[in-house]
């Protein structure tokens, strides 16, 4: 039988806790880092993607919306203008739609709040083609009962014989459609005070296989009584937009933050390590 002695406590060997760096290193946090930088790719490129449309590297020349242009060139029926060509001047010929001029309240001309007369203008440009029509604001009134007026002129008018077969060129601003929203609670429900083609739809006649302009068109020369719509130039856009700018810094800090995260949860790993070493230590003495 043999026997051996036992081995001192100063010849064991020490042990040391984990740096973190050995931490870092290990497979599961190395995995963990390659996907970090996956996330952290893909914030990348949207940040990248943002600054790409942050600069615009084809500005519209100025002065560019003060040249007229035909209607259907710079618009097509059922789309939303493009934000370079809302104001721009154009012309359009037609005729108007006897029964289809409307009001419209709470318009402000140089400040002073009053009323739009609107019509529908069946475009003759593109003869033979589908019906076209697009909304035109033709003229401001102070009051609704001068609006009320210059509506039952406008009508007799629209309505003389051979009327329709006169076109009318219309040049003015090509706005975009400011959307519809519910008429107030107190008064008439057929108040309309938004310029809305959308709106004004819903009550035109002859509508059946119609096209219609999402944009309307703000005349400069009014009609009858009214008084002309002030409609100024618009301004000049930079050619650098800073929300997208301020966009791609935040799919930076965002890609930062990833890597941020995978740092603090392998050094949150590594200290829990330190603190069930040093529990294991304090219970070995």
């Amino acid at each position: 039988m043999s026997s051996s002695n036992p081995v001192p406590l100063d010849a064991l060997p020490e042990v040391f806790p984990p740096t973190l760096r050995e931490v870092m290193l290990r497979p599961r946090w190395i995995a963990l880092l390659a996907l970090c930088l996956v996330v952290a790719g893909v914030f990348a490129w949207l940040g990248q993607w943002q600054l790409g449309r942050a600069i615009d590297t084809d500005p519209t020349p100025p002065g560019a919306t003060e040249q007229v242009q035909p209607l259907d060139e710079v618009a097509a029926p059922g789309e939303y203008v493009a934000e370079p060509l809302v104001g721009q001047r154009v012309t359009v010929n037609g005729t108007w739609v006897p029964g289809d001029f409307i009001v419209v309240s709470s318009r402000f001309n140089d400040g002073v709040e009053g009323y739009w007369v609107t019509g529908q203008l069946r475009v003759t440009d593109d003869q033979g083609a589908q019906p076209t029509s697009v909304a035109v604001a033709i003229g401001w009134a102070a009051t609704q009962d001068d609006a009320l007026a210059a509506i039952d002129q406008l009508n007799q008018d629209a309505a003389t014989p051979g009327a329709a077969d006169i076109p009318l060129a219309i040049t003015g601003r090509l706005i975009s459609d400011e959307g519809p929203v519910l008429p107030p609670k107190t008064g008439d429900p057929l108040t309309l005070t938004r310029m809305s083609p959308a709106a004004l739809l819903s009550r035109w006649h002859d509508i059946d296989g119609l096209d219609v302009y999402r944009a309307y068109v703000a005349s400069e020369v009014p009609q009858g009584s009214l008084d002309p719509i002030s409609s100024p130039a618009p301004a000049e856009s930079s050619p650098v937009n800073w929300l997208n700018i301020f966009y791609a810094i935040e799919w930076a800090i965002f890609a930062g933050f990833a890597f941020y995260l995978w740092y603090r949860l392998a050094r949150d790993a590594w200290e829990r390590e330190l603190e069930e070493f040093e529990e294991a230590e304090a219970a070995a003495s």
